[in-house]
């Protein structure tokens, strides 16, 4: 199976979501829904651009 560079909507999505978390858990900011679940939007994040590596398109 060959792998494909994620789109940038993809790429994109998911650094905002690592960078949300990390300034959430560091500097320990406020965000809804993401206050207390880092390491769940971290996984997810991650998860997304796997996702946008292995399915063409994304």
């Amino acid at each position: 199976m060959a792998l494909k560079a994620p789109g940038i909507l993809t790429f994109m999505l998911s650094v905002i979501l690592t960078v949300l978390a990390l300034v959430t858990y560091v500097f320990g900011a406020t965000i809804p829904y993401i206050t207390g679940q880092e390491f769940w939007v971290i996984l997810l994040a991650q998860f997304v651009l796997v996702f946008g590596c292995i399915m063409r398109g994304l």
